[in-house]
Formats: C-alpha cells, structure tokens, sequence
C-alpha cells in the first residue's frame, strides 16, 4: 500500500473533513510524500458524520443514476405516501426546489443518463479492491467483504421493467447472474416470498463496519504522520489569489495546498472564496437490529421498497430513505421506523423486535443535481480542491477521488477529472 514519493516534492496540504473522502485523501497525499493535517469538527468514523451510517456498498452497478427519464411522473406518488422512500418537509420546500428541479431535469432523457452513468463508472469499477487494500494497510482486512450484491423482484416481469437501468450496467461493464426464486433462497434463506426472480452482481462487496472502517483508516493515516486536528475551519488565508492557511478555533495552521472534503460544510467553505456548490443533504436514516446479522449473509436490495440490508459487525441494517429538510431540523423517526416495516417485509421470517430494540442513526448526504461528485481546483482560489458531493456513493468513491486529488495537487494534468469539476455549474447549461 506504501508509494514512494517519486512524483513531486513535499508540500503541506490540509484537508477538511474527516470522512470517508477526507480520510481516504489525506492518506493518499500523506502515503506520496507530503506533510499531511487532517482537520475535522467529528472524529473520524463517529456517528456524526455521513460516512457511519451508509450501507456499506461497494456497487459497481451504481452508475445507475438515482434520476432517470420519466422521474418527474414518479415524485409526486413518492411525497404523497406516508410510508414511501422520498420526503419533504413543508418547510425545506423554497430551499429545494430549484435543486430538484435541477436533479429531474438531468435524468430527463436517455443521452444525459448515459453520459451520467459513463462518469460513475470510474470510480465503481475497482472499487472493491482499493478498499480491500486499503483494510489490509489498515489492518482491518474483515471489514470488507467480497460476496456480491443481491438484487431481488417480486417476478421477471418486474426485472424487465428496470430494463434501462440494466441496460447502462451493461453498457458500463457490469457483470451480473439472473436468478430464479431458488437461486435467491440459496443465497438469502430468510428472503420473503413475494421476490421470486433477482440479479446478483458478482464483483459487488461491502464494508462491514463503515464508522469503524473510517475510524481505523483514520489510525493509519495518522501512524503514517498524517496530523489530526479537530476543530472547525472558520476562515482562509489567500495571498495574491493563493491559498496560504485556515484558520481554526482561533489557530492558524499554514498550507501550500486545501482539500474541500466537508460534506455538506463544503458549501459554506466554498462560498467563503466565492465558489458555489448547489449541494443539498439528502438525509439518510438506518436501523441496525443487533444479532440479526446471522440471518442475512450477503446484502440484499429490495426493488419495490427501495431500501438495502447488509451484514455489519453490529447486526443487520437497513439503509435508505431520502428526506428534504431545514438545516438542522430534528430527525424524524418515523423514516428510521418505516425501514424497519420494511425490513419484517421483505425477511418475514427473521425474528426482529420492536423499534426500540435498533440502533438507529440518520445522517446528512451532499448531493449535487446531476449525481456526480464535484472534484477539482477551484476556478477562484489557487491550491484549493474539491473532494466533496457524492451523494449515495461516498464510500465507494472515496479512493478514486483520492488519487485524482493528489495527482492535481502533484501538477499533473487530469483529463478525468473534466466531468466533475466545479465550473460545470457556471457554464449556462443545466445543473
């Protein structure tokens, strides 16, 4: 896992945020030679932060975009069902439009899904095997899981009908197996009758324990002299239009190169420099039912209930779940409850108790209108990166986004990294 430092000389870099993406990057540009702080408000893998309470996929068939054609039919239905996946809140309704106007309209024909699905495919397609060495660096090689994914219909039918949906995963090199109601059962003993036809992915993996996954990378990182601080980045030091340090909790630290990686605290680190990130949280809620693991032993997507099972060190969770609200808003348990309807819903066998039984968590996505992150300089400051917006796929993100910001940072030219730049939001076409 260690590299040489063979590409540029020392410089000192910060990055801001300590999750997945942040961890990932300042262990990446630590590993090539540089004098590396991480600073962060929340320990790395604490429950604050995004990256614990995902569902651990790691999905090569996520360049599927979460908008497609015919989406704006679908999201009146979704907001009128008190138990369905998508929720606004009243009150976050004059914050959200413009971005979800934004987000139906580059899912709205088939060219833009493609282009969309071409983008993601990078960082899905070895996905699995940076992870698993990069657990194995870490000395947490368990954590990561390579089983396959399992995605389950009520009939083929069903599965017919999400054609072009399996058309960009087979268009993006995506290897999966039909299955048959016994397939299914060999693999998920517990799975409920009404999924009689699946697809199993085959190179899919999962994280076991994302907060602990993240917490233990973060060790690394540090045993490496990665130097952790935690506190709040308040304000930037830029001379003659060039980055030069943060300020933070009233202390300086200073720096040649700065990592935006803050989650949905990217914004306003972005706008503090005259960026703009149309960045909106798309809060995800989890249930984690302790000692349940055993009845599931690889993850399990629900078509028709949209929602993900997955095997953790801590028990079987389910994940899912996206709810529009205010900044700050309390977290309404009744989503975290409805994943656990959904849960005795598709493993009715399973024997799972009462609500108060779970843990269960919710936490911030940020997510961008088009689903794909935003990587890059910024047009206004020189030495300043984003590593930020990756909505659902953070964690699967994480090491690609690391390498193409340390190749930034190390003055190569990155043509990949075109289709995720910052400026795409200033060019006049839509977001």
């Amino acid at each position: 896992m260690d590299k040489p430092n063979t590409e540029c000389a020392a410089t000192r870099v910060v990055v801001v945020g300590g999750g997945i993406v942040g961890v990932t990057t300042a262990l990446e540009l630590r590993l090539r030679g540089h004098e590396v702080t991480l600073l962060s408000m929340d320990q790395p893998g604490s429950q604050e932060a995004a990256s614990y309470g995902n569902a651990g996929w790691l999905n090569p068939g996520s360049v599927v975009p979460l908008s497609m054609p015919g989406m704006w039919k679908k999201i009146p239905g979704y907001l009128l069902a008190a138990n369905g996946p998508l929720k606004l809140r009243p009150s976050a309704l004059l914050q959200s439009w413009q971005w979800l106007l934004g987000f139906v309209a580059c899912g709205a024909t088939q060219k833009r899904v493609r282009r969309i699905a071409r983008a993601l495919r990078p960082f899905l397609a070895d996905s699995a095997a940076r992870h698993s060495a990069l657990a194995e660096a870490a000395g947490v090689p368990e954590l990561i899981e390579k089983k396959g994914l399992l995605v389950v219909y009520s009939n083929k039918a069903a599965y017919e009908a999400d054609a072009l949906a399996w058309s960009l995963r087979r268009e993006n090199n995506v290897v999966w197996k039909t299955m048959e109601r016994p397939e299914l059962v060999a693999l998920c003993p517990e799975l409920g009758e009404r999924y009689q036809y699946g697809a199993f992915i085959v190179d899919g993996a999962h994280c076991r324990s994302p907060g602990g996954y993240v917490a233990a990378l973060a060790q690394y990182a540090e045993k490496k002299g990665v130097r952790y601080i935690s506190g709040c980045a308040e304000k930037f030091l830029i001379d003659g239009g060039k980055i030069s340090g943060v300020v933070y909790n009233g202390n300086k630290v200073a720096c040649d190169h700065l990592v935006i990686a803050g989650g949905m605290g990217s914004v306003e680190l972005a706008s503090q420099i005259g960026d703009r990130l149309p960045l909106v949280s798309e809060r995800g809620y989890h249930v984690e039912v302790p000692g349940a693991e055993g009845g599931v032993s690889i993850p399990v997507m629900m078509s028709d209930l949209k929602f993900g099972i997955t095997p953790m060190t801590g028990g079987l969770r389910a994940a899912g779940q996206v709810e529009f609200a205010l900044k700050g808003a309390a977290p309404d348990w009744r989503r975290a409850r409805i994943l656990l309807d959904c849960l005795r819903e598709g493993l009715p066998r399973l024997k799972i108790g009462g609500f108060s039984t779970t843990n269960h968590w919710m936490g911030n996505r940020p997510s961008t209108p088009d689903c794909l992150p935003v990587i890059g300089p910024s047009p206004k400051v020189k030495g300043v990166y984003y590593a930020t917006g990756h909505g659902h796929l953070g964690l699967v993100s994480a090491p690609l986004t690391a390498e193409f910001i340390a190749r930034l940072i190390a003055g190569d030219v990155v043509p990949e990294v075109a289709p995720y730049t910052v400026e795409r939001f200033c060019r006049g076409g839509k977001e």
